[in-house]
């Protein structure tokens, strides 16, 4: 298995996670969450396109709600189990940038 699909232990994630993310866990899996809010519905789906450009990028496929002025991201790796890997952390950083 590739190094980025590795799954981290919850130290590993600690020291790395990004502001504004959550690492939360359910039994064996384990993912990074955050809510973001915005102005209006179009304001939040110009933000969900630049975070679909950014996954696609990088090969990752992460679990998306949107209602209205709110998106919610959650990043885990499916290869791995649904555990957080440095795959999640990347674009956890990458979408902390947009």
């Amino acid at each position: 298995m590739p190094a980025r699909r590795t799954p981290l232990s919850d130290d590993q994630i600690a020291d790395a996670l990004p502001e504004g993310w959550r690492h939360e866990t359910d039994g064996e899996e384990s993912r990074l969450e955050q809510t973001f809010s915005f102005d209006d519905f179009r304001t939040a789906f110009a933000f969900l396109t630049r975070v679909a450009f950014e996954a696609e990028a990088v090969d990752h496929h992460p679990e998306i709600a949107n209602v209205y002025d709110t998106v919610h991201l959650s990043l885990s790796t499916h290869d791995a189990g649904n555990r957080v890997t440095e795959k999640d952390l990347d674009l956890a950083r990458r979408v902390s940038a947009i």
